[in-house]
């Protein structure tokens, strides 16, 4: 029996991962390098394209929660990840190339994997998990539009610049994670108040690209909004977002400092170095000016500029059921950004349970419906819930995990809160796969 899985993203290549494990010959579509998304820069499977972080590797963290999930349920990419990590504090950060090419080599060393290297246009008629992701091509978007009966949301996303680490100043700029938790791993450059108000003055007056036509009306996505609309939220959005100086001292001097910008790692050659925080759709000689208006940044070598594009996504609470599956045609899944689940993590996650269950189907067991309880069960009966009436993408946070009692003196304890939410995850995920 043959699946043809639509995208070579995270999502996807998770999928055909799973399926080809377990004896299935999988179809794997990629339109690109071929047909270009605006965001993608290469033809490879699984590539990372706004940040190159997967979050919280702490599992008191939703975010790291979900990547213990995955290892228990036999996820292939999260542990590719890890062997492609950089140095991050308490996240899973990685060399994006190193892991797009091995995920790729991966796949291309799978005798039950056929990458295909073609734009589809229709939904096939074999099982079939779309995973096509945000930026999904406009001739399939059509026919998912005609299949669904339903209009798309749209939101944008944005990239943050990326600079090389050798033309940072570091008589400025300093080493150092928030509150020194892990190694200090992230580059931070410091401002005072003049400083910030220099810099916020050239953020809100910056020109911006303009919008192409079918991207007018679009919605943001809260976790990712571009720089400049937090920054016109008012003066002090980004110091209490993005650019938050608490935890972050200079040893050096022991000031406090009034906002701070910090840079992560962003491959294993410790040369690149992404703006945390900082996606923007400014214009490139804007942002120019505007890193090089950072202390520390003042002479950076900006190798990628910011970018924003639109995402779409469908409206799964009328769509599809907590295992992924359309409830219009049962050889039929979503997995992915398409589906509403927001961040790279999410994504992986979602390609896991989706390759999962259209193995389970194919082989006429149950499918998984995993427990609310767990943080892959709480999100995917969140996107799927029909009481939605004004669904928006999600990430992975306790807000949509069942809560805890906790003693009243204890209820703005979180990391009691985590700990607890998360030893009750493990231990219902665990019991439910041997109930399976």
């Amino acid at each position: 029996m043959e699946v043809d899985v639509i995208g070579a993203g995270l999502a996807g290549s998770e999928a055909a991962l799973q399926l080809a494990k377990r004896g299935y010959k999988v179809n794997l579509y990629e339109m690109r390098p071929f047909v270009e998304t605006g965001a993608h820069t290469t033809g490879d499977c699984a590539e990372f394209v706004c940040s190159n972080s997967l979050g919280s590797d702490d599992i008191t963290n939703g975010s790291g929660l979900l990547k213990h999930e995955m290892e228990i349920l036999g996820g292939e990419l999260i542990n590719i990840a890890k062997a492609c990590r950089v140095p991050a504090g308490n996240a899973l950060a990685i060399d994006r190339h190193k892991f797009s090419q091995a995920v790729t080599d991966k796949i291309l060393n799978c005798e039950n994997i056929t990458l295909i290297r073609k734009e589809v246009e229709q939904i096939p008629q074999n099982p079939s998990i779309i995973a096509s992701g945000p930026l999904t091509s406009s001739k399939f978007a059509q026919d998912i539009k005609r299949f669904t009966n339903s209009e798309y949301l749209h939101f944008f996303d944005a990239i943050a610049p990326i600079v090389e680490v050798d033309s940072i100043n570091f008589d400025i700029a300093f080493w150092a994670s928030r509150y020194d938790k892990g190694e200090a791993s992230y580059i931070n450059c410091p401002m005072n108040k003049e400083q910030y108000e220099k810099f916020y003055n050239i953020l809100i007056n910056a020109p911006r690209i303009e919008q192409h036509d079918f991207e007018k009306g679009a919605k943001f996505f809260e976790s990712c909004l571009p720089i400049e609309v937090l920054a016109s939220r008012g003066e002090d959005t980004l110091r209490f977002g993005p650019m938050k100086p608490v935890g972050l001292i200079d040893k050096r001097t022991n000031e406090k400092n009034y906002a701070v910008v910090q840079l992560r790692q962003d491959n294993s050659a410790k040369t690149l170095f992404n703006l945390v925080g900082f996606q923007t759709n400014l214009k490139w000689g804007s942002q120019k000016e505007l890193l090089h208006s950072i202390p520390g940044l003042e002479n950076v070598n900006i190798v990628r500029y910011g970018v924003m594009h639109r995402n779409t996504f469908i409206n799964s609470p009328s769509l599809l059921n907590p295992t992924l599956q359309t409830r219009a045609r049962k050889d039929l899944f979503f997995a992915g950004q398409i589906t509403g689940t927001e961040g790279y993590t999410e994504s992986i996650a979602s390609g896991l349970l989706a390759g999962i269950n259209m193995s389970r189907l194919l082989s006429g067991k149950p499918l998984l419906e995993l427990p609310q309880d767990t943080m892959l069960g709480a999100l995917t009966h969140y996107i799927t819930n029909p009481e939605h009436t004004n669904f928006q993408p999600i990430n992975s946070n306790w807000g949509i995990v069942p809560p805890v009692d906790l003693p009243k003196k204890e209820r703005k304890n979180k990391k009691l809160k985590g700990e607890l939410m998360a030893k009750r995850a493990v231990a219902s995920l665990e019991s439910f796969l041997k109930s399976v």
